[in-house]
């Protein structure tokens, strides 16, 4: 099974980072964001990868495409240009990275990389949230419903905090307390082959007419995630995933680090 990663937008709100590099580059303990969403998906045994790239796109292209002589040692012999790898701890992933167009929206990036994920059933999320979510039970759930698309739901903690308010006077505040019970798109989708014929072309917004089409022809099940989830939007979203990874507390991190 393949897993797809839109990582084409502009991250505009991330804008502190993503002025030199993709939004799915950004590090977070030393690694590209992406490379921890991979790592969520290899946990459970799937190792293929296609990434959706656009906005600057090469910089993924070029991190990959280096990636086991940076994980690796190296002994470089200058009189002849050899190089020797020792010790390398590459993950055993194989990886299409496919220029989706610098303006396609995220519908669009889908249908452009139809012919690659070929009739299988496919995994899909995006370039710049993780969860401690549990693929294999995302997969059962997908297939007891048989529709063509899941989409994975969750709530996430309120941002600010909460004032209770009676005569002028603050009965109760409460710090960024739990959300509304609103679920909302937390990504990490398993979609069928049929979800092709729900996309038009580029300007297509995934979010928009297809999700709303396939939720309208009851073709649309919502797997309801109620561990952990966080996406990268802002710079302090940023910071607070890295603030977890250095105190060790990176609940998304289920592989051996």
């Amino acid at each position: 099974m393949k897993a797809v990663i839109l990582a084409g937008g502009l991250g505009t709100r991330l804008s502190e980072e993503t002025e030199l590099r993709p939004k799915p580059m950004v590090e977070i303990g030393g690694k590209p964001i992406i490379c921890h969403i991979m790592n969520i998906y290899s946990h459970y045994g799937i190792n293929e990868f296609i990434i959706c790239c656009g906005y600057k796109g090469y910089i993924i292209k070029e991190y990959f495409a280096n990636y086991f002589m940076h994980m690796s040692d190296l002994t470089v012999d200058l009189s002849s240009g050899d190089i020797t790898y020792n010790n390398s701890k590459a993950e055993p992933w194989k990886i299409m990275i496919i220029d989706t167009g610098y303006n396609t929206m995220t519908g669009g990036r889908i249908k452009r990389i139809k012919d690659y994920v070929g009739a299988e059933t496919f995994m899909l999320t995006y370039g710049d949230g993780v969860a401690d979510i549990d693929i294999n039970k995302l997969l059962e759930f997908h297939k007891s419903n048989g529709k063509i698309a899941t989409v994975t739901a969750v709530q996430p903690a309120g941002r600010f905090g909460a004032l209770s308010i009676e005569n002028n006077m603050v009965n109760t505040f409460m710090e960024k307390p739990d959300g509304d019970g609103t679920w909302i798109n937390g990504g990490f989708f398993v979609l069928e082959h049929e979800v092709f014929d729900y996309i038009k072309d580029d300007s297509t917004i995934f979010e928009k007419d297809p999700l709303e089409n396939l939720a309208k022809d009851n073709s649309l099940s919502a797997y309801k995630h109620k561990g952990f989830w966080s996406p990268m939007d802002t710079l302090k979203d940023k910071n607070m995933l890295e603030d977890m990874w250095q105190k060790g507390e990176a609940k998304w991190a289920m592989w051996d680090l």
